[in-house]
């Protein structure tokens, strides 16, 4: 047996009072572990980031990794570019080779536009020529009628009566076609 002698019991007030405190005390310390919780988080959050920019550093600082960036970046700037350029240049070899082609049908349809007109100039300078023979040989056939069918309407009664004549007996010459004026 133990040599002291049991404590006296507490009254409800003291238990409460002393449950109370006991629970203060367990909140302060939970609060505190909380609070260093926090900072723990807070430092290996740091401590992380801290080794994950040393991880960026050390590959951009890597003079190999480094280059391999820089000629690629190059080459993606550059190879487009020279791309466009390239595209720029057979559109423009196109382009002109078209113009090329356009401008030398339009100069033979100038020569042959230009020999058409030659050619309308050249038959319109002989229809000139000719046109007095022409003239000469229309007013040829219609002089002969004019000198011939008085003539020729005067042969009988009937011709003379058409040509609003009278067909007349002469006693010296024979027969005759008059025409009176009114």
């Amino acid at each position: 047996m133990t040599d002291q002698s049991p404590s006296p019991a507490l009254s409800d007030d003291e238990l409460r009072e002393t449950l109370d405190l006991l629970s203060t005390v367990l909140a302060s310390v939970s609060d505190r572990v909380d609070a260093q919780t926090g900072a723990m988080d807070r430092l290996v959050k740091t401590a992380t980031e801290a080794r994950q920019a040393a991880f960026a550093a050390r590959s951009q600082t890597d003079p190999e990794h480094y280059g391999e960036l820089v000629g690629k970046t190059i080459d993606g700037k550059i190879n487009d570019n020279l791309v466009r350029m390239g595209q720029m240049c057979v559109d423009l070899f196109e382009a002109t080779h078209r113009a090329q082609a356009t401008l030398k049908k339009a100069e033979e349809d100038k020569w042959a536009i230009l020999e058409k007109v030659r050619d309308r100039e050249r038959k319109a300078e002989r229809l000139k020529r000719n046109l007095p023979w022409f003239g000469l040989g229309a007013v040829a056939p219609a002089l002969v009628p004019a000198v011939t069918l008085p003539r020729f309407s005067a042969i009988n009664g009937a011709t003379c009566a058409v040509f609003g004549g009278q067909w007349l007996t002469m006693p010296s010459s024979g027969y005759a076609c008059v025409r009176y004026q009114d």
